[in-house]
């Protein structure tokens, strides 16, 4: 008999998390490597957020909580759903999780059964696909490529529902593209979902505070109220704070869901870090100044590296609307040979003699199910992504 289990065996280790660990053992090694991989702002997490944490310790606030999270902190997740998103919900509607992905675990393990799809475009964060198919349901891959703006359409999603459908995942700006939807391309959107009442839609919003150009950021329950009742709403202050290592994320979604989300949350983590919780409480009740400073630099990162990208040869990247990724087209580079003769046969060999050959570490693009990209993260120094996209050129302008 098998040790180990069906779900374990169906699922795929994080492509982002091992080309990341492959780039911190290189660096050991004395290796000069730029990595560019991991998906976190570079920036601190605001020092009153780190007092808060300290008051709270101080505070003796070091105990276990409910499992959802101290009634404070879901009352300020109601707070800010109800004034950015102007969803009508109260802390008896929200959840905290440990981080964002705990909140899809739940959801997907609290109403997923064999034989059931959830839609997912492509491309996609690496972990939703293998989390469906932990919870022994079938991902159902809707394209959303370079030739929409990498922005899934109504036609896509209408092709994509069986009767089988129980979720669409939406991720809105988008990892791996950080393409952001507009309210009329929701809008669209939900005109399909609203003829489907059988489909549930999660939202993944942990983007939501890095939109550029002026852009306003619009989630799906906003633009069409009709489906709060079938919409979990999801978001975190991992991203919008630079608290990736606090894991908070949180939600708000139907009742009944809900309370077998906690349910399950109770049988396994219990509740998040009673600190991070605190430091949460301030992080969205708090001053928000330094997110338009923030946004002001990852706006100029990224046309930095947009400009960067598009100079260099077999290399095409659109401009992304929001999150802090590029997702550039590689595939004038695939077929031919690199500088030191390894030869490109596709997005993942190409990645890795960059890596190699010149200390940049980037996510092939089938990791995301697009082969034929790459994945860069512009959460970095100036001084790394000045530097790293002149490698990037000097590599494609190498290769034969």
């Amino acid at each position: 008999m098998a040790f180990l289990s069906d779900a374990a065996l169906r699922i795929a280790p994080s492509a982002t998390v091992a080309i990341s660990t492959r780039a911190a053992d290189m660096k050991r090694a004395g290796r000069d490597v730029i990595a560019l991989s991991s998906g976190e702002p570079d920036f601190d997490t605001p020092l009153h957020i780190q007092e808060a944490a300290s008051r709270a310790m101080a505070q003796g606030k070091t105990r276990y909580t409910n499992v959802d999270g101290v009634l404070e902190l879901r009352e300020a997740v109601a707070a800010k759903f109800r004034r950015d998103n102007h969803l009508d919900v109260t802390a008896a509607d929200c959840m905290v999780s440990t981080g964002g992905k705990q909140i899809i675990f739940n959801a997907m393990l609290a109403t997923l059964n064999h034989g059931d799809e959830v839609i997912v475009p492509v491309p996609y964060w690496v972990s939703y696909p293998e989390i469906v198919r932990l919870c022994n349901a079938t991902p159902v891959f809707a394209m959303a490529d370079a030739s929409t703006g990498f922005k899934l359409t109504p036609e896509a999603l209408e092709a994509a529902i069986t009767p089988r459908t129980k979720w669409l995942l939406l991720n809105s700006p988008s990892n791996p593209t950080g393409a952001a939807y507009s309210r009329n391309e929701l809008k669209a959107l939900a005109a399909v979902l609203m003829r489907h009442e059988h489909v549930h839609i999660l939202t993944d919003d942990i983007y939501e505070a890095l939109i550029y150009d002026g852009g306003t950021f619009v989630t799906i329950a906003e633009v069409e109220p009709a489906l709060m009742e079938r919409t979990l709403t999801m978001n975190g202050v991992s991203k919008s704070h630079a608290m990736t290592g606090w894991r908070i994320g949180y939600c708000t979604a139907p009742r009944t869901l809900l309370s077998t989300m906690i349910k399950l949350q109770g049988q396994s983590t219990t509740n998040p870090s009673s600190i991070s919780q605190w430091a949460a409480v301030e992080a969205l009740t708090g001053p928000q100044g330094f997110l338009d400073d923030w946004r002001a630099r990852f706006q100029a990162r990224r046309d930095l590296v947009v400009d960067g990208l598009n100079a260099a040869p077999g290399i095409e990247c659109l401009i992304p609307q929001g999150a802090f990724y590029v997702f550039p087209s590689v595939k004038g580079l695939i077929g031919k040979t690199s500088e030191t003769g390894r030869a490109l046969v596709d997005d993942e060999a190409l990645v890795s003699a960059l890596l190699e050959e010149k200390g940049v570490a980037l996510v092939h693009g089938a990791a995301f199910g697009l082969p034929g990209y790459m994945r860069l993260s512009y959460a970095a120094s100036d001084k790394d992504l000045e530097a790293a996209v002149t490698r990037i050129q000097e590599f494609a302008n190498a290769v034969r």
